[in-house]
């Protein structure tokens, strides 16, 4: 049975509106998501909500509504925010959902069952803004916890741990014997040192009903709630579990599975996280799997912030970027290629207005768009739009570039992949100044030869829309529209020189990087 190419985003908690660093994670998400479709793997692509938990609870009596009723009009944004993004999501979770809450309350009957968990009473301190236990590892010099940490008080109470002391050499030598089980190799090494150099402390998975109801309840102990980490993470083998998966634990798996049970997806190929959140992923979720008896994802991708103008971006300060502004303004597109380009997946980046509206003029309008329609624009006036017969000249080059941006793809270097194919679009604007077929066109002496070029310069155009269609699919369709092409170019095998046939009609050229005024 194949496996499904599983790719899976963080899930964003709720208690807000969606900014740069969520766009970005479900940008980078999506395009591997349409690299791996076009390259004929079958592909499951989750995204989705984080619900529960203290901030969830406060901000919905904060104003007024009952937590569920919060949630439902914040994930009609969310959603509507993939939507704005051309997100090519096969799923959208909701840990609200009765599907995903039945595979959390499987996963805790059989750790429970198993001796994994045990309850003792907690005296120190906690932290309602991250909703997490402090101890006095984490006071400053002066006694203090950090004002990041908000309001923090001093609790009695008692809860359910989860043993993680038992799993930590196991999950060492794991991720020694796994090279890329965290990437880049440098998260990994700091994951390493963490679980090196510390004894894990025994992980609290619940809350008592009492302080904090707005989660999912423990199905062993209904005065408690899990702990809203504990059920998020939960999500990545939830969803598939719901949907009958052959790769998840059966004893999970809250349906009977279909007659024709669906290709697996379970283990993930990559769960795609910020920096932020690595011990989650790379510590507890490992740990969480191998205890339930379900395989380990293959990789947690871990991407780095975005600042502005070189500063932490902060609402307070209003120093942020909106993307649904910036989409509204400049495209989907244009957002798409600027966050790809600028960033590769690992460090952190600075997002400057100049910047982004210097990569718009010279790569999108000047590089690329000039090139599709200067190219077009000379077919149609020269040859009636009528391709002319198959030149092979720029074919090593492409080839080369095809070839390169798949190996790219293939390892998950998107800025590289978007180097690459520019670096084809360079070399076609450079043959263009180099052959003048504007005055190739002048001599009648001279139609072979500008057959030649009109060829060479057209099929660029249409390698170019194929390999450009995971980055930028509104763009790629275009091209594709604008050469009289039926269909969309999202098969990578399409990236063959030699695609346009002699006599085919294009279509009408039109720019597809309108120039702003500055």
């Amino acid at each position: 049975m194949s496996k499904r190419f599983y790719i899976s985003t963080a899930i964003d908690y709720v208690n807000g509106h969606p900014h740069l660093g969520h766009a970005y994670e479900k940008v980078v998400a999506d395009v591997i998501a349409r690299s791996r479709r076009s390259m004929g793997r079958e592909t499951f692509f989750l995204t989705g909500l984080d619900e529960h938990g203290q901030k969830v609870q406060q901000a919905a009596l904060a104003e007024g509504k009952t937590p569920q009723a919060y949630c439902d009009e914040l994930a009609a944004v969310w959603k509507g925010f993939a939507a704005k993004l051309e997100l090519t999501n096969d799923d959208f979770v909701r840990t609200t959902e009765p599907r995903h809450k039945q595979v959390v309350q499987a996963i805790l009957s059989k750790l429970y069952a198993e001796g994994q968990f045990y309850k003792e009473v907690y005296r120190g301190f906690y932290s309602t803004r991250e909703e997490t236990f402090l101890t006095d590892k984490d006071r400053r010099p002066d006694g203090t916890f950090d004002p990041a940490y908000g309001e923090v008080v001093e609790l009695d109470e008692q809860n359910y741990y989860f043993r993680l002391k038992d799993h930590q050499q196991w999950l060492i030598d794991y991720i020694t014997q796994n090279p890329d089980f965290v990437a880049p190799a440098y998260r990994r090494n700091e994951v390493l040192g963490f679980l090196k150099n510390n004894v894990l402390e025994d992980l609290c998975i619940s809350r008592p009903a009492a302080r904090l109801n707005w989660g999912i309840p423990l199905p062993f102990d209904p005065g408690f709630v899990t702990y809203v980490w504990f059920d998020a993470l939960s999500n990545y083998i939830t969803i598939p579990a719901s949907l009958g998966d052959p790769g998840v634990p059966a004893d999970l798996a809250n349906q009977p599975p279909p007659l024709a049970a669906p290709p697996s997806a379970w283990p993930a190929d990559i769960h795609l996280v910020g920096k932020d959140i690595l011990k989650f992923h790379a510590v507890y979720w490992p740990i969480m799997l191998k205890a339930m008896g379900a395989p380990l994802p293959k990789q947690v991708l871990v991407h780095g912030w975005w600042q502005k103008d070189g500063h932490r971006m902060s609402k307070s300060t209003g120093n942020v970027v909106d993307p649904v502004a910036v989409i509204d303004e400049w495209g989907v597109d244009a957002f798409r290629f600027y966050v790809l380009r600028e960033l590769d997946i690992g460090p952190d980046g600075n997002w400057t207005e100049a910047g982004f509206k210097s990569r718009y003029s010279a790569e999108l309008a000047n590089g690329l768009g000039n090139l599709v329609n200067r190219s077009l624009s000379m077919l149609k006036r020269y040859r009636n739009g009528v391709v002319p017969g198959v030149s092979g000249e720029l074919a090593p080059e492409a080839e080369k570039v095809i070839a390169e941006t798949r190996g790219l793809l293939e390892q998950n270097h998107l800025q590289g992949a978007l180097q690459s194919i520019w670096s084809l679009v360079a070399r076609a604007n450079q043959y263009v100044d180099q052959t003048a077929p504007f005055k190739l066109a002048k001599d009648p002496a001279n139609a072979g030869r500008l057959d030649e070029v009109l060829y060479n310069l057209a099929e660029v155009c249409r390698i170019l829309a194929v390999l450009l269609c995971p980055f930028l699919p509104g763009t790629a369709g275009r091209i594709y529209a604008q050469l009289g092409l039926a269909g969309a170019p999202d098969k990578f095998e399409g990236a063959r020189w030699g695609g346009l046939a002699a006599g085919h009609a294009i279509g009408t050229p039109a720019p597809l990087f309108p120039r702003k005024d500055p």
